[in-house]
């Protein structure tokens, strides 16, 4: 069967829309003819069931189409894996199955409708393709599934949700005035009351995690300043963000928020360093003896971070490895936004 092409799309008729769009979710109906996007095509052409498009059989419209579509050999090899994976797809574009709900915002390559489910159900991944060169900017990847084609070309998959899914239950009271003392890059709380440790989860005990009396509790920055604003501690609260933005710049004013932020949320957040994080959470504390695991690892970047999808690999496995979410915290100047990144296998 041959077809032709039109700009960017593809024409094929006599019984092609039998074939090709009733029986297995290709292209959009046009009465008696389908029409095709070029990705379509090239399927069809890969998989020998059309045999020409304007006289260009695969190899040929391959460079045709690479040429007339910037990332189009990387959507290309999206398209064909999650085919041979059993889904029905459709190019996110006007006009075609399930674009006009799933895809008006123009941040999705791909539509993958749920198993079983042809063009126009329900949409289970909302696909958005990129190289692994590519430089992507957090904000912009909303609630989509991140397809990454490597040097190899092979694929995988990230699933990107916009929201942090934090859910605290830690409940505790603050004391009021404790004494404390300013001391470099960390505060010292002298005899604190026990819960501020054992129940509030913040700092660690001078004398170890271990000793039953914690006579002083040595404080993060953040932790101070977060502290010295609810009144709990003696030092004002300017003293220690001073010291932190002398310690840190501005970083450490983007860390401070979303500490706060998620302290008002009834989360802990503790250092990440060990991780390469900037916190690790816990929904809910009830006793720091009877310590759960913490359940996500947080990154504080500005709101216009971009990376690299590699290194967005390197932290999304590192989490997975021990047995945690990667969050990004978006920190902006009066808010945060959240956004959860996970490895995923359609």
């Amino acid at each position: 069967m041959n077809a032709t092409l039109d700009g960017d799309v593809v024409h094929a008729r006599g019984d092609a829309r039998q074939r090709f769009h009733d029986a297995r979710g290709y292209g959009r109906a046009d009465g008696p003819e389908v029409t095709l996007a070029r990705v379509e095509a090239a399927h069809l052409l890969y998989r020998g069931d059309l045999d020409a498009v304007s006289g260009m059989e695969f190899r040929a419209f391959l460079r045709d189409s690479v040429a007339a579509e910037p990332g189009f050999a990387t959507r290309f090899l999206v398209y064909a894996d999650l085919r041979e994976r059993g889904f029905y797809l459709a190019p996110a574009r006007e006009g075609w199955p399930g674009s006009d709900a799933a895809a008006s915002d123009g941040d999705a390559d791909i539509l993958v409708f749920e198993r079983g489910e042809k063009p126009g159900g329900p949409v289970a991944h909302r696909v958005r393709v990129v190289g692994e060169r590519e430089r992507l900017t957090l904000a912009d990847l909303g609630d989509v599934t991140l397809a990454v084609v490597d040097e190899e070309s092979e694929v995988s998959y990230f699933g990107c949700t916009p929201d942090g899914g934090f859910e605290g239950a830690t409940d505790y009271d603050l004391p009021a005035g404790v004494e404390a003392d300013l001391l470099d890059d960390r505060v010292v709380c002298w005899s604190p009351p026990p819960a501020l440790y054992e129940s509030a989860f913040y700092g660690q005990p001078v004398s170890g995690r271990d000793d039953a009396d914690v006579a002083a509790l040595q404080l993060s920055l953040v932790e101070a300043a977060d502290l010295a604003a609810r009144g709990a501690i003696d030092v004002a609260e300017s003293t220690v963000v001073e010291r932190g933005r002398e310690v840190e710049g501005e970083r450490f004013d983007r860390r401070l928020a979303v500490y706060r932020e998620l302290r008002d949320r009834d989360v802990v957040p503790k250092t990440g360093y060990k991780f390469g994080a900037d916190f690790r959470t816990y929904d809910a504390v009830e006793t720091v003896s009877n310590l759960p695991h913490s359940e996500r690892l947080v990154r504080v970047v500005p709101p216009n971070h971009r990376v690299h999808p590699r290194e967005l690999a390197l932290d999304v496995r590192l989490a997975g490895g021990v047995r945690k979410r990667m969050v990004f915290a978006l920190a902006g100047d009066d808010s945060n936004d959240y956004l959860t990144v996970e490895r995923l296998t359609p």
